[in-house]
């Protein structure tokens, strides 16, 4: 009987995603697959840091067999509860810190997990009612999760003890997580690792990759091949020839300027939280880690110039632009029209990109790795598994894209010829439906597990990754609120008033993690063992 297993897998490509690829596809498919990884020499680049979403441990880490503890302390890691969005309701130049709006700071957080259930429906629904009666003027991420003060008072996700008490992400060094990756690969896997660049693919009559030639002379041949060749798509766009879609009619940034600052975690602590600060042509982010922070500026080229946002990055931390090291990116917005074709799937940036707000760069390459597990070929690539797994990625992309979209488009400021574009560009027709079930009370993708369960359900979380919560904190953050609350709650509003013990118990919560919990820098400080 023929033999029609996958034996060797050729990853195009190192970086973030290459070595993640390896280290998945090496746990799946087993010790019988050889994967090799052809990196180029790599060239120096800035690490400022990279923010990530909590399913990276569950998914990925956890499904290496490898302890948090241990990468955290190898990557320079350091937590996140959340993305804190800051002036994206005042106009004004950004300056790093929240302008007054309605009396109080401009900022709004969209944090982890799911909203706590009262009578079946999720706290939200209960507080839209009170807002829209008047009742409160209390904001939603402060009277409906526990996470918002924490966050203010720069504490850690875990108690004393280490145990855990609500959903996180990290911060990391992607450099170092792509080293460390390297070595997990090789070291403990069998991986092979080439040092070299490809100069051509060789092609069968089929239209399949047999193999890559390199600059050296090397032939690596391999009967499944991934491209992980960044925005160049060497294979997947160059030799598989499928077209990518640009949607830059939907997200008009196009371009960044990032760079690596230092900061004084003694003095001023370290923020458990990524900042996302709005800009005149776009905004900023802040990734803190211990000892510096890593800070970019996303734009349109289309209403500035890489100087004027220099001297506005540079402008905001007080930095000098003619002596700060600076990376500046030009970016593709958009996905492939398929991430398999033939033998080949691409994995990260060569399949598909939106703008680094909300961190779905890593979100991306997880999820992909975990399709592509599922839906893995042998050699008669029955074209089914390919079309299965390309609707899946189309589907994750294209809804994380509107939803993204949406931060612009429902975002008050209209101060700048940038933000006033963003309100001109169309929502797409499946995202207008769900703004017209929030705008009628419902709830908007409300997962049917709990929070205890959520992260732990790679599946269910994948079909509904943008969850109730995640509509909720960034629709009612930009004072987009629905028009009425929920008929059923109008109707009963004994369940209304019934919600006020699960208001008050926040509240209790609130205070009594405020109380107990160390900082965040003194955490980060022990993990790292910088303690002394």
């Amino acid at each position: 009987m023929e033999d029609h297993r996958i034996r060797k897998v050729t990853v195009l490509g190192g970086g973030t995603a290459g070595w993640m690829t390896a280290s998945y596809l090496g746990k799946a498919l087993g010790p019988d697959v050889t994967v090799t990884v052809l990196e180029a020499p790599s060239i120096p680049r800035i690490g400022v840091g990279e923010a990530t979403v909590p399913n990276l441990h569950k998914t990925f880490f956890d499904f290496l067999g490898l302890d948090e503890d241990e990468w955290m302390r190898e990557c320079n890691a350091a937590y996140k509860m959340g993305v804190r969005f800051i002036n994206w309701r005042t106009p004004g130049v950004g300056e790093g810190k929240a302008r007054e709006h309605r009396g109080k700071p401009d900022h709004f957080d969209h944090l982890f997990g799911l909203l706590p259930n009262h009578a079946n429906w999720p706290l939200s629904h209960y507080w839209t009612a009170e807002r829209l009666a008047g009742r409160t003027d209390e904001q939603f991420d402060y009277a409906c999760y526990r996470e918002s003060p924490i966050l203010d008072a720069k504490l850690a996700p875990r108690h004393a003890d280490g145990s855990r008490w609500t959903n996180y992400a990290w911060h990391f060094d992607a450099h170092l997580v792509a080293d460390f990756l390297r070595r997990f690969a090789t070291e403990r896997q069998g991986a092979i690792h080439v040092e070299d660049e490809m100069t051509e693919p060789v092609i069968d009559h089929r239209g399949h990759i047999t193999a890559l030639r390199t600059k050296s002379g090397r032939v690596i041949e391999g009967d499944f091949f991934v491209d992980c060749s960044g925005f160049r798509g060497l294979l997947i766009n160059k030799a598989m020839r499928e077209p990518f879609l640009d949607m830059s009619d939907h997200l008009l940034n196009d371009s960044a300027v990032a760079t690596a600052v230092p900061h004084d975690d003694e003095a001023n602590g370290v923020e458990p939280f990524t900042s996302a600060i709005a800009m005149k042509n776009g905004w900023t982010w802040k990734i803190p880690m211990l000892g510096r922070f890593g800070t970019g500026y996303v734009y349109s080229s289309r209403f500035t110039t890489p100087d004027e946002a220099t001297r506005e990055l540079c402008d905001m931390w007080g930095l000098d632009p003619e002596t700060q090291p600076l990376n500046h990116v030009k970016f593709r917005v958009g996905r492939n029209r398929r991430t398999w074709v033939r033998n080949v799937v691409s994995i990260g940036l060569s399949s598909c990109f939106l703008e680094p707000l909300e961190s779905t760069g890593i979100y991306f390459i997880t999820a992909a790795l975990y399709q592509l597990a599922k839906h893995f070929p042998d050699k008669r690539f029955d074209q089914v598994l390919a079309d299965s797994f390309n609707r899946e990625i189309n589907t994750m992309f294209d809804d994380s894209r509107d939803f993204l979209q949406a931060h612009f488009s429902l975002a008050p400021r209209d101060d700048s010829p940038f933000w006033r574009a963003c309100k001109e560009l169309e929502l797409a027709p499946d995202f207008k439906h769900k703004l017209a079930a929030y705008r009628a009370g419902l709830a908007v993708n409300m997962p049917a597990v709990d929070e205890t369960t959520y992260y732990a359900n790679f599946e269910a979380e994948f079909r509904n990754y943008w969850t109730n919560s995640s509509y909720y904190c960034i629709f009612a953050g930009l004072d987009y609120l629905p028009e009425h609350p929920l008929p059923l709650l109008e109707q009963r509003g004994d369940l209304v008033a019934g919600a006020e013990v699960a208001f008050a118990e926040m509240k209790n919560k609130q205070k009594e993690l405020l109380a107990t919990l160390p900082t965040h820098y003194d955490h980060l400080r022990k993990l790292h063992g910088r303690q002394g």
